[in-house]
């Protein structure tokens, strides 16, 4: 099975981020793999989408333009993506940011107001993976064993002291 990712957001977000740490666990999951990021010219503000692909078998394309699993972070994001999500497929969306809903019957939507749980809880920046553990509990892409293995990949050494924050998030994510 393959799944097709979309992480939406703006530069800032963590969609990168986010990104990185499912393809790391599609590698330690001996999974193909694909990661495309794709980012404006601005350093903050700017666009900012990552396609992974995540399956048994090789990835005939990077791109992914039909998500069966799509996060978005803003307004913008949701409206350019929530429509392109394939029937039967699962939408993540940041409620804090997005101030509309779809109403879409033929797919999974799950409204999380991950920015303002972030900062609720003294996670300020991580509504990322506060998104992500949202997803994981909807849709069993990988352990969250493999998820704290790649997050120790990801993470570089001089900010490895964000690794129990990020999972504090993570876990604040699924229990929505």
């Amino acid at each position: 099975m393959t799944h097709n990712i979309l992480l939406a957001g703006f530069g800032g977000q963590g969609i990168l981020f986010v990104g990185k740490i499912l393809a790391y666990t599609g590698m330690i999951d001996n999974k193909e793999v694909s990661w495309l990021p794709s980012y404006g010219p601005e350093m903050r503000g700017g666009t900012a989408n990552c396609s992974v692909c995540l399956g048994d078998e090789p990835i005939g394309s990077p791109l992914v333009l039909n998500p069966d699993c799509l996060i978005v972070m803003n307004n913008p994001s949701f409206d350019k993506f929530i429509d392109a999500v394939a029937p039967g497929g699962t939408a993540i969306v940041n409620s804090t940011l997005v101030d509309r809903t779809s109403a879409r019957t033929d797919i999974t939507i799950k409204y999380v107001p991950a920015t303002q749980l972030a900062n609720d809880n003294g996670l300020q920046t991580l509504g990322n993976m506060i998104m992500l553990g949202a997803l994981l509990k909807l849709v069993p892409l990988t352990s969250m064993e493999t998820v704290d293995m790649a997050l120790k990949k990801v993470v570089p050494a001089a900010k490895e002291w964000l690794i129990p924050k990020n999972e504090e998030a993570l876990r604040l994510g699924m229990e929505q």
